[in-house]
């Protein structure tokens, strides 16, 4: 059994945290609050030489392994039962070049970390629709944000990589170098290695217009088409969901406000805010809403707006696909299901991505697939007792199995649950997997990086 002795002799430098310890209970929560997993230790890693140290005892003791950017991913990877959680929060260097237009990262950064680093250049990174989700993570599976239409994702925007493999070597993965892994690590997830470091290039952002509208329940479905037919006609500078949520119970809200179920239309206009006013004009004055807080905004505020319906510390169920179409019956079950949701914190989401730069890029240059679905919803269900797991839970499968007509044969690997399986992965990546699994096995062949949305690696590769 590995203990702290042997860590440091190896040569570690970072922190080490045991059972016992005063930090342990608190290091290994993560995001997801159903998630209560025990491991042997947690290994606080200051650079890529102490992931390196880490990785090759845990192979040497044949330990489950679990990689933590920022623990944000509701399956809860980021921790494992009886192992050792490689944590990389303290890597959170951020280095800015605003002549190239490009940022390096560090794997313990989220996405408000960085867009904080970029605004002060009036740059953004693609990735993140809240602040918290960590740049790791999302990257590797996708890379959804704000600036996903204009400028596609996280992963269309990586440069290169520098990531530390199963057998401890520290390699770099970009256009020249190691060219298949870094096809891979464009949407395979944490199958390859520890990514260490990302760089990305940057866009200028600036000041966008930001916010959201908001309808009542009983407008939802009307609120929701207005939304659906003005995305047929939008330009790849708007980024735009439809939510369904409920109000904080707040008593600075007017009193018919607090706690209210509302249909919420909002998003990001990366352009010029005189321009994004004449094309959300539509949006703005449908209804007309009860509130309407767009506005000009530093990116990265507009990146934080919808912090609060996700706050961590919840318990958490996800249940997410891509849709071949959002036709009026297919909205008709969204909101007939939301309205006899279990729990006032859960939030559904339907998104669109269709003609824009993200379904532009070519299919095979990465393993992320599907970008020839347009529209995606994901039920993020969220609840505070653990008693009421059951009820939420079934409730969640309930409402994608209703839309079971409707939905693509494809799904957004970091918005499955965890309970997929084998369906899931197939959902995720189709006839990539092949390709995944044989780059798998060159890079990982005993699957020591399994603790994911898991590509066993070819047999005999």
């Amino acid at each position: 059994m590995i203990n702290s002795s042997e860590i440091r002799q190896s040569g570690f430098q970072g922190e080490i945290i045991q059972s016992g310890d005063q930090e342990y209970d608190k290091a290994r929560a993560v995001f997801n609050a159903s998630i209560d997993r025990r491991p042997v230790l947690i290994a606080r890693c200051v650079d890529a030489d102490d992931v390196a140290r880490i990785v090759t005892l845990a192979r040497r003791h044949n330990l489950p392994l679990a990689i933590r950017s920022t623990g944000h991913n509701v399956a809860g990877y980021a921790v494992c039962d009886d192992g050792v959680v490689i944590d990389l929060s303290l890597m959170k260097a951020i280095t800015v070049d605003p002549s190239a237009r490009t940022v390096r990262v560090e794997s313990g950064c989220n996405w408000g970390d960085v867009n904080d680093a970029l605004q002060l250049h009036g740059l953004a990174a693609t990735g993140g629709f809240v602040s918290i989700t960590g740049v790791s993570g999302l990257t590797l599976g996708g890379g959804l944000g704000w600036l996903v239409r204009k400028h596609g994702l996280a992963l269309d925007n990586l440069l290169g990589a520098e990531i530390v493999l199963a057998d401890g070597r520290k390699v770099k993965a970009n256009s020249r170098e190691n060219e298949d892994l870094f096809w891979a690590i464009r949407g395979g997830g944490g199958n390859f290695g520890v990514v260490t470091s990302f760089e990305f290039q940057a866009h200028p952002a600036g000041t966008v217009l930001a916010g959201i509208v908001l309808h009542p329940a009983s407008a939802a479905a009307s609120a929701i088409r207005s939304w659906r037919d003005l995305e047929a006609e939008a330009p790849d500078e708007s980024t735009l969901g439809a939510l369904l949520f409920h109000m904080p119970d707040d008593p600075s809200l007017p009193p018919p406000m607090r706690g209210a179920p509302v249909a919420g239309l909002g998003g990001v206009y990366a352009g010029p805010v005189e321009e994004g006013e004449k094309v959300l004009q539509r949006l703005r004055e449908y209804g007309p809403p009860l509130v309407d807080k767009f506005a000009p905004t530093p990116y990265n505020e507009a990146q934080r707006m919808a912090d609060f319906l996700w706050p961590p510390g919840l318990h958490g169920y996800w249940k997410s696909s891509y849709l071949k179409a959002l036709d009026d019956a297919a909205v008709d079950i969204v909101v007939d299901r939301f309205a006899r949701v279990p729990s006032r914190q859960t939030v559904i989401v339907l998104e669109n991505y269709g003609n824009s730069a993200w379904s532009r890029v070519p299919e095979s240059a990465t393993a992320f697939g599907h970008r020839n679905w347009p529209w995606n919803i994901v039920v993020t269900s969220a609840w505070s007792d653990a008693k009421d797991s059951e009820r939420n839970i079934a409730w969640t499968r309930e409402l994608l199995d209703a839309l079971r007509p409707y939905t693509a044969p494809g799904a957004y690997v970091n918005y499955l649950g965890g309970d997929e399986g084998v369906d899931g992965l197939q959902a995720a990546y189709g006839t990539k997997l092949g390709r995944l699994a044989s780059i798998k096995a060159k890079y990982d062949p005993t699957n020591l990086f399994r603790l994911n949305q898991n590509i066993a690696p070819e047999p005999g590769g």
